[in-house]
């Protein structure tokens, strides 16, 4: 009997990490692919920062510094632009998860989508001081394309937050 639950447990932990995998390159396909009716003023949701609060919302912040790093990776891989993802994602999965401890923030879909939402604004802020420390372009040109960028896509971001959300955070339930 013992030996047959820690079989069952061990085929659990096997299972949970393909579907924490599945997530990641569905998110990271999905960052490549453009979907007709997805987009917002040029703009598509960044999947990548929507799983970190997705993975971090439940987890410390360890967990989700991690979670960051990792996804930041990801999002340097698949692009090409010389800031780095991986600060701005740290942020907001370091963020996201002190956030769990407060009374005020719940785990409905309204509570996620504004967490979403700011989280973007946070990611967005912390890559266009990058961009600017990089003299990649002048200040004012990255504060001309900030204003652009970030209410279009934490908009977008926090509209489809709860697509990823609902299914990833029931079965990280179960």
């Amino acid at each position: 009997m013992l030996n047959q639950t820690k079989q069952s447990l061990d085929l659990l932990k096997v299972l949970n990490i393909l579907v924490i995998f599945t997530s990641v390159v569905i998110c990271s396909t999905l960052m490549l692919v453009h979907i007709p009716g997805m987009e917002l003023l040029g703009n598509s949701p960044n999947w990548l920062l929507i799983w970190v609060v997705a993975w971090s919302m439940k987890r410390t912040v360890w967990q989700g510094a991690i979670a960051g790093m990792i996804m930041g990776l990801i999002y340097d891989g698949i692009t090409t632009s010389p800031p780095s993802h991986i600060v701005s994602l740290v942020v907001v999965g370091v963020l996201t998860s002190s956030l769990q401890k407060q009374k005020y923030i719940g785990e409905d879909f309204i509570s996620v989508a504004f967490i979403v939402f700011f989280m973007t604004v946070v990611a967005e802020t912390v890559f266009a001081f990058q961009y600017g420390r990089q003299q990649i372009l002048s200040m004012s040109e990255v504060w001309q394309k900030y204003q652009q960028i970030v209410i279009a896509s934490a908009t977008i971001s926090s509209l489809w937050s709860p697509a990823f959300y609902y299914p990833f955070n029931r079965w990280s339930e179960k």
